[in-house]
């Protein structure tokens, strides 16, 4: 493919528990992704009214496209869920059956989904008629390498009026482990016409150019990439259009970390705002040649305001270093 041809792909931030909150999606729309998937809520809307929850379908002045994700096994709960979220401001709801954890899997909901085609049906075929927004679709390969129907699942969806699939190129029984297969993604982009995401080891532009070339996805998902380097977005757009790509400086980094920082604050409230910042702050860290020395002072702050001076701290201590 020549870089004009990558120039209508997207590239997307998953979906992803406890990371891919309102501050982190933020941050990287702003670096980058052309969309960005927020973490699954439960489709009983009787639970939305906890703190949680809240904090999960808050969207205040998000850019569009919204993107809520719904996990559930229930057709018309389902619906339900879906019609609320678009009157909450989604602009696209999607429907997790990719989630490989226990906990979402022993209620016969996220990637369990997939050992019950029918079923599968129809929850689409609810959630579909339930709202006037797109309905889009997150699975894996199946449910495990003897039960691989990503194809028959990605039938089902295009039937049922589903507008995109995202596909993660393991099956549930691989959890993260392993590499990626993305051979059933290019099976099923072939013989699908609606619009197909590839997702699963997408760690920077070569990977993503792979995934483009091999299989002719029509965007990229990526998910632990992101952690800590919302840059990479930028990295791969400019990289896959042949442009020009600089990393950002020391100081670039600290300003964005401290912008994230500030507005997991504001998010989640000082008191559990501490606590959520310092997994993603420590993400950021890791790309510092100190950063696990540095992280662990970090994670002993139990407040807001001695976050934020140990960051502006650690920033002044480069500005020294460099005019030393």
């Amino acid at each position: 493919m020549t870089s004009s041809d990558y120039v209508h792909k997207t590239i997307s931030l998953a979906p992803m528990a406890g990371i891919s909150d309102l501050p982190f999606r933020t941050i990287c729309r702003e670096l980058g992704a052309d969309y960005a998937t927020s973490e699954m809520i439960a489709s009983r809307t009787e639970l939305w009214g906890s703190v949680k929850s809240k904090s999960r379908l808050c969207f205040h002045d998000e850019v569009s496209p919204r993107v809520l994700q719904l996990v559930g096994s229930e057709p018309q709960t389902m619906a339900l869920a879906a019609s609320m979220a678009e009157v909450n401001g989604a602009d696209v709801v999607d429907i997790n059956m990719g989630c490989p954890a226990k906990k979402v899997c022993g209620k016969a909901a996220g990637s369990a989904l997939l050992r019950d085609e029918n079923l599968v049906r129809r929850i689409l075929d609810a959630v579909v008629s339930a709202v006037d927004i797109p309905v889009t679709l997150k699975i894996r390969t199946g449910w495990d390498a003897s039960f691989k129907n990503g194809v028959t699942i990605a039938s089902i969806a295009e039937k049922a009026g589903i507008s995109s699939l995202a596909v993660h190129g393991r099956t549930r029984a691989c959890g993260f482990s392993g590499v990626a297969e993305h051979g059933t993604v290019a099976q099923i982009k072939t013989m699908s016409n609606i619009r197909i995401v590839g997702n699963g080891d997408i760690l920077g532009l070569s990977s993503a150019k792979k995934i483009f070339d091999e299989t002719g996805v029509d965007g990229i998902m990526l998910g632990r990439a992101a952690r800590g380097n919302p840059w990479i977005f930028s990295e791969i757009r400019s990289g896959l259009e042949g442009k020009n790509w600089k990393p950002p400086t020391v100081f670039e980094r600290l300003q964005v970390m401290l912008r994230h920082l500030s507005a997991i604050h504001g998010h989640y409230g000082l008191n559990r705002g501490v606590r959520i910042a310092r997994k993603h702050i420590g993400w950021y860290l890791e790309f510092f040649p100190d950063g696990q020395m540095v992280k662990k002072m970090f994670n002993t702050l139990s407040l807001a305001r001695d976050q934020i001076k140990f960051l502006l701290d650690y920033e002044e201590s480069f500005y020294v270093e460099k005019n030393a």
